[in-house]
């Protein structure tokens, strides 16, 4: 049967000692296999596994059993095999169409120390598994990763990732690629979870999760069951929108695929929470949505223009860092922009729809090439952020390359936190102008 077949590539481990360098007669790659990963446990046990933030010293620890009678609870200590904490939560599960799912369980653990790795018993039964906790000050470090999907690309970005350590994953939208078809979103579960469940994803929508039918015309049945993230803890009303914060970084997670006009609901929530933040406490600023704002690919042109139009002034007077987004199958960095324009002042915009989806890559750019785009390249790969203090971070592209992982790009930022000039005119729009690369 289909949902048995797993590819070899699925459980190969690449290792990564030092990364080479990027290659300038790189061959574009083509669109992957779909990985179908087989359910091998008992019907008790737990798969799927995955964590998210809950709160500053709080985590969510999901998973799905066949088993209807399973206990929501989860065992945990600081020390292998030993569990010294013991947290039960809640379960639910959900139809579509046709299909029923397992038993949905999410449990609430903590308070847990940062930077710690702790060990973890799912339902009273399974594998034991462990993960680490964010830290609670800089540095840290973001594996940012869109449109996912679970193809051998997927399983060869995951490897790459986890090829380095880090803190947090973070997933512009696109998970699983389902598209209605409910099977791949528990082998895309079974696919993450060596990853997944070691350290917290926090993911937002894209429109591949939206699976609207006549008796879900809301969507996002699948997506909200599955991954619920800590949406009620920073005011927000919808599992689509929501903020939380990692070590001196306020994170804010945008849905594309809800309302988000000047009068809409996500648009006052954002209004609000950007008012809320303290720049002292976090300075800086990250927002993550699907449809990219800023877009040189030919490749869904204007959609995420509405969306701008609506958010981008609150965005700017907050003098957020960088905004990423998925949705274009390719990767792309913009200098720092402002209705159109260079601004020292506003956001880098990056796309980076690139982590493995099965539809293939967006190979075409308009040209000739606009001067906001610094960086373009349609390949597989995933993006990391690393923050080393209040005022400086480093970011780097690693584009898949067979069994390596290439720096492509990377580049130095400075947080607008500590730019006096842009918060003495942050009342007004500043035309500007610089040609450094390093911002």
């Amino acid at each position: 049967m289909w949902e048995h077949i797993i590819f070899p590539l699925l459980l190969t481990i690449f290792v990564l000692p030092q990364l080479p360098q990027a290659r300038d007669d790189f061959s574009r790659q083509p669109a992957g296999q779909v990985i179908l990963t087989r359910h091998d446990r008992s019907d008790s046990d737990p798969q799927q596994v995955h964590i998210s933030l809950l709160g500053s010293d709080h985590i969510r620890v999901s998973w799905i059993t066949d088993d209807r009678q399973a206990p929501s609870i989860v065992e945990y200590g600081t020390e292998l095999g030993r569990y010294d904490a013991k947290a039960s939560g809640v379960h639910t599960s959900y139809t579509y169409f046709q299909y029923s799912s397992g038993k949905i369980h999410h449990v609430k653990i903590g308070p847990l120390e940062p930077d710690t790795t702790y060990f973890y018993r799912c339902g009273e039964s399974g594998p034991e598994l462990s993960f680490k906790t964010p830290p609670s000050t800089f540095p840290v470090e973001f594996v940012v990763v869109g449109d996912l999907g679970q193809t051998d690309w997927t399983a060869s970005t995951l490897a790459h990732v986890d090829g380095q350590d880090y803190d947090v994953f973070l997933l512009p939208g696109d998970l699983s690629y389902a598209n209605g078809h409910q099977p791949l979103w528990d082998s895309f579960g079974r696919l993450v979870e060596p990853s997944a469940s070691r350290r917290p994803w926090m993911v937002t929508q894209g429109n591949h999760d939206i699976e609207i039918l006549p008796n879900h015309p809301k969507g996002f049945v699948s997506y909200n069951s599955r991954w619920p993230m800590p949406h009620e803890e920073s005011g927000s009303t919808s599992n689509l929108y929501y903020s939380f914060e990692v070590a001196g970084t306020h994170i804010i997670m945008l849905g594309s695929y809800t309302d988000f006009d000047v009068d809409s609901a996500q648009c006052k929530w954002l209004e609000a929470d950007l008012a809320r933040v303290d720049r002292n406490k976090t300075p800086w600023i990250l927002v993550l949505l699907h449809a990219p704002w800023y877009n040189t690919n030919t490749a869904h042109q204007g959609e995420g223009e509405s969306m701008r139009q609506s958010m981008e002034e609150l965005l700017y007077k907050a003098r957020v860092d960088m905004v990423f987004a998925g949705h274009v199958h390719a990767y792309e960095r913009f200098t720092r922009v402002y209705n159109n324009e260079k601004d020292k002042c506003g956001p880098v915009y990056i796309t980076i729809g690139d982590g493995g989806n099965r539809e293939g890559l967006a190979l075409d750019y308009e040209e000739p090439a606009s001067p906001l785009s610094l960086y373009r390249e349609p390949s597989f790969g995933h993006g990391r952020f690393r923050i080393l203090n209040e005022t400086h971070a480093f970011w780097s592209w690693h584009r898949n390359n067979d069994a390596d992982a290439v720096v492509a790009d990377d580049v130095w930022f400075e947080s607008l936190s500590t730019s006096k000039a842009c918060w003495d005119t942050v009342d007004e729009k500043v035309p500007s102008s610089f040609s450094k690369d390093e911002l």
